[in-house]
């Protein structure tokens, strides 16, 4: 299915709602920000697609953490150009959208199981506002970013998840930004995708539509396919703690689905209530 197909399936599936979808995508290169590529088209086309929500809780592969789940409470959340190497131009990128510290701290105080701190200096990295600025290119809705801990298993992602469903319904979108592959070393720009990025990418498709989230999570199980994938999950957690925020009542559509740079799967995903 082609992404104008997804993006016109999820159009006509959505209908007037309290409840918000879950959405996440595969954010890729940083030049998908400043570039006219299919990637940021299907932003565009997306944030076309999505209900308004009143704030945006985004979950990036970007601000790790450690022993703790940092809450972005800051009123003006800074733009953070955290890469290096790239044009002039995309350093001049920035997404000037307002905090939302009450919802913030109320967050902070939700994810108390999870070791949930605030904090005021982190910002909006690139994994947001990359796609922010397609989804909602006048910065006019408020965004905060939640961090991940890197050390906690995979499971404890898919359960901050769960937790963090109930906002849902308070007209909060939550967006996870990371990548279903994402293995740099093996990037060959130009070349074919590699065979354990198209299997990880297949397998992650399938357990997500038969809401197999449990195999997911499971190192043992995914093995050396998941260390071939993501030499670190950085990239993939976003997209537990999104698949851990949806539910049985929600439908499934998937969006852009290419092997990027023959190691980076740019498949994007939103969970959202099932009209019928």
């Amino acid at each position: 299915m082609t992404t104008i197909d997804s993006l016109q399936r999820l159009r006509d599936s959505l209908t007037p709602t309290a409840r918000m979808p879950v959405v996440f995508l595969g954010h890729g290169s940083p030049m998908n920000a400043i570039e006219d590529t299919e990637f940021s088209r299907a932003w565009t086309g997306l944030g076309k697609t999505l209900p308004r929500p009143k704030a945006i809780l985004v979950v990036s592969a970007h601000w790790m953490t450690q022993n703790t789940t940092l809450v972005d409470v800051s009123a003006m959340p800074r733009t953070i150009h955290d890469f290096y190497g790239f044009p002039q131009a995309l350093y001049q990128e920035e997404y000037p959208a307002q905090g939302d510290p009450a919802l913030a701290r109320e967050v902070v105080t939700l994810l108390a199981s999870h070791h949930a701190e605030e904090d005021d200096r982190w910002g909006l990295d690139h994994g947001a506002w990359a796609v922010l600025k397609f989804l909602y290119p006048d910065a006019d809705v408020p965004v905060f970013q939640v961090s991940i801990d890197m050390t906690k298993d995979l499971d404890w992602h898919l359960e901050i998840g769960k937790t963090l469903s109930e906002l849902r319904d308070r007209g909060v979108l939550i967006l996870g930004s990371g990548n279903v592959v994402h293995n740099l070393r093996a990037m060959r720009p130009g070349g074919s995708p590699h065979d354990f990025a198209l299997e990880f990418d297949t397998l992650v498709t399938e357990r997500l539509t038969d809401r197999n989230f449990a195999a997911l999570a499971d190192r043992n199980g995914l093995g050396s396919l998941l260390r071939m994938a993501h030499p670190s999950v950085d990239h993939y957690i976003p997209a537990l703690t999104i698949a851990g925020a949806s539910d049985e009542r929600d439908a499934l559509t998937f969006m852009t689905d290419s092997i990027d740079l023959g190691s980076v799967s740019m498949r994007s995903f939103i969970y959202h209530p099932d009209a019928a």
